[in-house]
């Protein structure tokens, strides 16, 4: 067994796609809330921040209906 495959085994990887899954799912509810609190508090839309969010949207969505597919 090498030493790379000692240090980067499954639990290592899963770890990681875990943390990157949930780093994923907050950045987009701060987005969420950041546009949320500028079109109730501020009355204007942040078009950047719904694209930011929808595009998270439609990855999740897509990304779920793929995976249904191939499982």
């Amino acid at each position: 067994m090498s030493l790379l495959e000692r240090l980067f085994d499954e639990r290592f990887l899963e770890h990681r796609r875990r943390s990157t899954s949930l780093a994923g799912v907050l950045c987009a509810l701060v987005a969420m809330l950041l546009f949320a609190y500028r079109f109730y508090f501020d009355h204007r839309l942040s078009w950047d921040l719904l694209a930011v969010v929808l595009t998270n949207v439609l990855v999740k969505l897509a990304l779920m209906t793929w995976y249904s597919f191939k499982d």
